[in-house]
């Protein structure tokens, strides 16, 4: 199966990634999930793009400094011009194989093009069970994403 669809970072949390508490920042989180998630979105379609959203982030567990953190990010869900990425954060010592979900989260981007208007992209089609579901969520994601839009428009009359 081509992986065209997917981004995988592998790195080591740093000491300069941590807050106070001596755990790694929800923004580094951030941060490296934006990154991920962008190169997944450039590499699919091929052009410039921008995080429309990030929905459900989700921070299960705190990441340690030492740690190999893994990041990965997929394409589950393409519109017109718009890609539904999920990620997921993984951390594991050094000394262990065994990696636990640390974060999730599911991040639009839209492409671009040179004079930054929105492009149509290469229409992603699922092929696993596993795809599938995510490609269910993603809409669900989305269609809230949507809501919430309409919703904050009523209530504080933005435009």
């Amino acid at each position: 199966m081509d992986k065209k669809h997917i981004v995988e970072f592998q790195f080591l949390a740093e000491p300069t990634d941590v807050n106070f508490g001596g755990k790694v920042h929800g923004g580094m989180v951030m941060k490296w999930i934006d990154q991920a998630s962008y190169a997944c979105a450039a590499q699919w379609s091929k052009r410039y793009c921008v995080t429309v959203s990030a929905n459900g982030i989700r921070f299960i567990r705190p990441i340690l400094v030492g740690q190999m953190i893994s990041v990965t990010a997929r394409i589950v869900y393409t519109g017109k011009t718009s890609m539904h990425i999920y990620v997921v954060v993984r951390a594991s010592h050094l000394k262990e194989s065994k990696a636990v979900v640390t974060n999730r989260c599911f991040i639009t981007f839209m492409a671009l093009d040179e004079t930054g208007f929105h492009v149509k992209v290469p229409e992603f089609t699922p092929e696993t069970d596993e795809e599938k579901k995510l490609a269910v969520v993603a809409t669900h994601a989305k269609d809230f994403a949507l809501k919430l839009d309409t919703d904050f428009a009523e209530t504080l009359g933005w435009k």
